[in-house]
């Protein structure tokens, strides 16, 4: 008998904005996520299968960047048309967590710059805060994957693409890869940006009274980084 491949912490397809895009919902990405939300993974465990998360991530992340006619002779002496990348990109970091993203960015895209974005909630206003900003000083003519593996009520997000547009970039050329999304923060992220992508890996159910999402794998960043 055929595995399911239907997911039932995934939300339908046609309930989502027209610019919100996921991985091909496979029997094999469904293991990989229920590796890295059980809590008793190893933080070795961990790394290895959200990397291979990532990965895929920015690889249907490339699938949307737009290409050019370009003709190559291949060693046989024939002419082979194809296509090639228009336009450079780089990749932006959310920190802290977005910062484990950048190696699965390195590993499929040669030699990419990086900038990197630091936003914390302000004590006085409660609203997300720019704090730190290291971005490449041509980004307003590359295309931008921005990275942060987790999307919840989406305020960080917001405020990142601000400082992106603020530098120039244009909001058709963001792309905003994460491996965890809540419906919550989709709508409102894309109702602010409807013409910026989103790939995600995964949409879970929703956001708790505390705004964690559901079920959720807790927080990445200590996952991630601490034993």
């Amino acid at each position: 008998m055929a595995a399911s491949t239907a997911p039932t912490s995934q939300t339908h397809p046609a309930s989502l904005p027209p610019s919100v895009f996921t991985l091909p919902q496979t029997a094999q990405l469904e293991a990989l996520y229920t590796i890295i939300r059980d809590k008793t993974t190893s933080r070795g465990d961990f790394l290895f299968y959200s990397d291979r998360i990532i990965r895929l991530l920015v690889e249907e992340s490339l699938n949307h960047l737009p290409v050019i006619p370009k003709i190559v002779e291949t060693p046989t002496g024939a002419t082979y048309e194809g296509v090639g990348f228009e336009g450079k990109i780089c990749g932006v970091s959310i920190l802290r967590a977005g910062e484990a993203m950048e190696a699965g960015l390195r590993e499929v895209c040669r030699s990419v710059r990086i900038g990197k974005i630091l936003i914390q909630r302000d004590e006085e206003t409660a609203l997300p805060k720019l704090f730190y900003s290291k971005l490449p000083e041509d980004i307003a003519s590359r295309y931008v994957l921005l990275l942060d593996p987790m999307l919840a009520t989406g305020g960080s997000a917001m405020k990142a693409v601000e400082v992106l547009q603020q530098q120039g970039v244009p909001e058709e050329r963001i792309i905003f890869i994460n491996l965890i999304a809540a419906p919550e923060g989709l709508k409102r992220f894309c109702g602010r940006f409807p013409s910026l992508r989103v790939i995600t890996g995964w949409i879970d159910k929703g956001l708790n009274e505390k705004s964690y999402i559901i079920p959720g794998l807790g927080d990445f960043g200590e996952r991630r980084y601490c034993e």
